[in-house]
C-alpha cells in the first residue's frame, strides 16, 4: 500500500535553477569617450598641425600690412586674387586691354588693304599687262577692249575686277586697254560709239563686236560675258548695259609720244 508522508513538501527546499551565464558586458569608461571626442574636435579644427600658436599670431599680424606696400613672398606670387571678390569673373587688365586693342587695329587695317585696288592693282599696271590692239585683232582670239581715263573715278575703282577676270580668263581671250585722251584712237572711239568710260567692248575671235558695257556695273556682267567669249558663243548675255560713268566729252586730248603705244 502507499505510504503518504505527514509533513507537505516545501519547494523552498529544492536550490535555486541553474541560470545560464551572460558574456560580460562592455561598458565603455565615460571618461575615455569624452578624452576621446575632446581629441576628435581637436583634430578636425586644427588645418595645419605643424603651426602653432605663435605662427598664426604671427601671420594674423603680416596680412594686414599688405594694404601698405608690403607683402608676403606668397601674396606677390597672386596679386590677382585679391583684385576682385571670390565667385566674380576677373576684370581685364590694362595689358589685355592693350592687346585687343593692337589685335583690332591690325584687322582693320587688313581690311582696308584688301578693300583697296587689290593691293595695288592700277589702270597703269592694267595697261602694262594689255595686248596691242592691233595684235589682239590678229591672234584668232576674241577680245575685250576697254576704253578709259586716267582721271576716271569709275575707271579706277572697276581695276581690280577687271585684273580678276582677265587673270582668269587671260590665256583665252584678249584685254585691251584704249586711252580715250589719245587722239591715236579717235577713229574707234566714233566705230565703238563711245559716250561714256569705262566702256568695255565684247568681240569675236574675227573682231565683230557681240555687245558692250558701259560704266559701274556689279562683276558679273563683265564676267559672264568673258565667259561667253571663252566658249565661243555666238552672243553676250549682257549686249547693251549701262550704268554710272564718266562723259567721254571731257577727255584731255593729246597726241601720242610713241606711235607704238596702245596706251
Amino acid at each position: 500500500m502507499a505510504c503518504f508522508c505527514p509533513r507537505p513538501i516545501s519547494l523552498n527546499r529544492f536550490g535555486p535553477s541553474p541560470q545560464i551565464p551572460q558574456p560580460p558586458r562592455i561598458i565603455a569608461n565615460p571618461q575615455q569617450r569624452l578624452k576621446r571626442t575632446r581629441k576628435f574636435i581637436t583634430l578636425a579644427c586644427q588645418t595645419n598641425p605643424n603651426l602653432d600658436d605663435t605662427s598664426t599670431k604671427e601671420r594674423l599680424v603680416v596680412e594686414p600690412s599688405n594694404s601698405k606696400g608690403t607683402s608676403s613672398p606668397q601674396d606677390a606670387a597672386a596679386p590677382s586674387s585679391s583684385s576682385s571678390p571670390p565667385g566674380l569673373p576677373e576684370l581685364p587688365n590694362k595689358d589685355t586691354n592693350r592687346k585687343i586693342a593692337i589685335v583690332s587695329i591690325l584687322a582693320a587695317w587688313g581690311l582696308f588693304l584688301s578693300s583697296r585696288l587689290d593691293f595695288g592693282v592700277s589702270l597703269k599696271d592694267l595697261t602694262a599687262l594689255a595686248l596691242p590692239y592691233e595684235e589682239a585683232l590678229s591672234n584668232g582670239k576674241p577680245t575685250v577692249v576697254e576704253f578709259y581715263a586716267d582721271w576716271c573715278e569709275v575707271c579706277r575703282e572697276l581695276a581690280p575686277d577687271v585684273y580678276k577676270v582677265e587673270q582668269q580668263y587671260k590665256d583665252q581671250v584678249n584685254f585691251v586697254m584704249l586711252n580715250v585722251d589719245n587722239t591715236k584712237w579717235e577713229q574707234e572711239l566714233d566705230e565703238f560709239g563711245v559716250e561714256g568710260i569705262p566702256h568695255f567692248a565684247f568681240l569675236d575671235k574675227d573682231g565683230n563686236e557681240e555687245g558692250n558695257v558701259v560704266g559701274r556695273l556689279p562683276r558679273k556682267y563683265l564676267l559672264e560675258n568673258v565667259d561667253a567669249l571663252a566658249r565661243g558663243e555666238n552672243s553676250v548675255p549682257h549686249a547693251r548695259v549701262m550704268g554710272q560713268y564718266s562723259s567721254a566729252e571731257a577727255r584731255k586730248v593729246h597726241q601720242v609720244v610713241d606711235p607704238r603705244s596702245h596706251g
